[in-house]
């Protein structure tokens, strides 16, 4: 049998209260957009703490494959380990074949570097990303003077001919389907000759918090950024920038299941390291799972969860972060009342169609969900065993397990995919519940 066609028994807990501590891994957001920036900069960077998983390797690997210098060292800091990336940015060329498997950072952010180097340099990537939207990317670069071979389809695979400079300029893009749009152009424009001023013009832009992000991580490493939010324009100034130190924070939205821990067995679980200030969508897990019953708090040893094992359904927008929307559904699926799950149409464009997987999925197993163009309806019913599918999809597979901790009987298929953020989620779920 394929690995990937196993099925994980998820451990049952029950109503046992947990009180453990964990250190979640480094945020992908981060370290991805902490290596495009790296890799334009004057001088080396060092990324402490950087993420290890499928999608920052896939990454690094395409760094590599532009030329530039990436060295792995585990360093010992305080007596204690600690893996860091040494980054050395070089004139970048081809000809080059990169991998951005279903990375939607790395399919999306890479090929705006790539159009600074010199030569040919094609994308390929695992058969759903053929059906993840590109298209406002490739017209960007295409109107900004960059050559690609696409075949029409605006989408993977395609080959990119850098000539090593792109104009820059203004440009308008329709970022509504993806906020990665729009980082894409802003992570690379102090490298423009003239600089970018990007200007949405579409619907609703999800995920602000990760624009932020962009915004806050461009300006770390020295760009210059003017921000105008009522004309949702962008501007960032051609410029150097310059290479630094930077500690990589935890992924706040992959603390999701673990709190979750807390959520449904009752007890406490803090999350070592949460940083005070940050510009990811994850710590807004704060106020949700607050609103669902928890109670929350911080220390000097991070973010600590205490639940009772009674969950609140909530009726909550999740437009800004919806890659929290697996995690919260079942939750959902398990509280004393109805939820409503708006905002989150965007989502059916992500790993998987998370709208329609997290419907059949929960629905398979007893539940009662009502899926709509934009929003989830879920109210409470009894669960039962079952095989819970993932869709080569981590945050389903997180979610999976999560119900699978009060419902006896839960496995969930391909539990492997969880290592697209996650190194080695099903030890450090168990290592936990042991």
């Amino acid at each position: 049998m394929n690995k990937n066609d196993a099925h994980w028994p998820a451990i049952f807990r029950g109503a046992k209260p947990v009180d453990v501590s964990v250190v979640i891994p480094g945020s992908k957001s981060v370290t991805n957009r902490a290596l495009i920036l790296a890799a334009q900069a004057d001088s080396p960077s060092v990324l402490r703490r950087p993420l290890v998983s499928r999608d920052s390797e896939l990454m690094v690997q395409g760094l590599q494959a532009l030329g530039i210098g990436i060295v792995e060292e585990d360093a010992i800091i305080n007596g204690a380990p600690e893996y860091r990336l040494t980054l050395t940015p070089a004139e970048m060329s081809g000809p080059a074949r990169i991998d951005v498997g279903n990375a939607g950072t790395v399919m999306r952010f890479l090929p705006p570097l790539a159009a600074l180097a010199t030569g040919e340099i094609s994308f390929d990537g695992d058969p759903r990303s053929y059906e993840r939207p590109l298209g406002p990317v490739i017209k960007a670069l295409e109107e900004l003077g960059v050559s690609i071979e696409h075949e029409g389809r605006y989408s993977l695979p395609l080959t990119l001919h850098g000539k090593g400079k792109i104009p820059g300029g203004e440009i308008t893009i329709d970022a509504s389907a993806s906020s990665q749009f729009l980082s894409a152009l802003l992570l690379v424009a102090p490298s423009f000759t003239h600089g970018i001023t990007a200007i949405h013009k579409g619907g609703s832009l999800p995920s602000m918090p990760h624009i932020d992000m962009t915004v806050d991580m461009l300006r770390s490493f020295g760009a210059v950024v003017t921000v105008d939010t009522d004309a949702q324009s962008w501007n960032v100034q051609p410029g150097v920038l310059h290479g630094r130190e930077l500690v990589i924070e935890p992924d706040l939205s992959n603390a999701a299941p673990f709190l979750s821990m807390a959520m449904v067995c009752g007890g406490s679980i803090t999350i070592a390291d949460w940083p005070a200030e940050t510009t990811q969508p994850g710590d807004q897990l704060r106020t949700i799972l607050t609103r669902m019953g928890a109670h929350l708090s911080m220390s000097s040893k991070g973010l600590t969860l205490k639940g009772t094992g009674v969950i609140h359904g909530i009726d909550i927008d999740l437009h800004d972060v919806g890659e929290l929307t697996p995690s919260i559904a079942a939750l959902a699926a398990l509280a004393d009342s109805p939820s409503h799950l708006r905002g989150i149409g965007h989502l059916r464009l992500h790993e998987t169609d998370r709208l329609a997987a997290l419907t059949r999925e929960i629905n398979a197993l007893g539940g009662n969900v009502e899926e709509h163009k934009t929003s989830l309806h879920i109210t409470p019913a009894p669960l039962h065993g079952g095989v819970f599918h993932t869709y080569e999809d981590h945050r389903l597979a997180t979610a999976g397990a999560v119900i699978g901790l009060v419902v006896p009987g839960i496995e969930v298929e391909n539990i492997a995919t969880t290592r697209k953020t996650l190194p080695d989620f099903p030890g450090l779920w168990s290592s936990l519940l042991a």
